[in-house]
């Protein structure tokens, strides 16, 4: 993790054959997995199953990693790991849109570029 202070999460959320995915609003609006910033003294997947929770109401146990981290500017690595609904339905509060969508789907989406290399281990997943 050298060069890089911040790691992020993002959490890839796997329901009968479906993913969530969220829309950021404004000016950098773009798809993403949602997550966030790991805090001091958390781990990348506490910090994602707090951050779905804080964004979107739902508890969910994350699991496997994809196994690939990107760079998000000079500041941040993202790492997607993937998770289980375990309770609730996705409420918005920071995002402008969550959609669960299939494999075929992905590619229509416009991502964010941090979250585009991570596409082919979810497609692959998702079969």
């Amino acid at each position: 993790m050298t060069g890089y202070g911040q790691v992020v999460v993002g959490v890839a959320v796997v329901r009968g054959g479906r993913v969530l995915v969220a829309r950021r609003g404004g000016n950098d609006g773009g798809w993403e997995f949602p997550g966030g910033k790991v805090e001091v003294g958390e781990s990348d997947e506490g910090a994602g199953e707090r951050e779905l929770e804080e964004e979107l109401g739902l508890q969910v146990l994350v699991g496997k990693s994809f196994g690939l981290e990107e760079p998000i500017g000079e500041k941040y690595l993202l790492r997607v790991y993937f998770a289980e609904l375990v309770a609730g339905e996705p409420v918005l509060h920071e995002h402008a849109e969550i959609r669960w969508v299939g494999a075929a789907e992905l590619d229509t989406l416009d991502w964010l570029v941090p979250d585009r290399p991570f596409l082919p281990v979810l497609r692959e997943y998702l079969g």
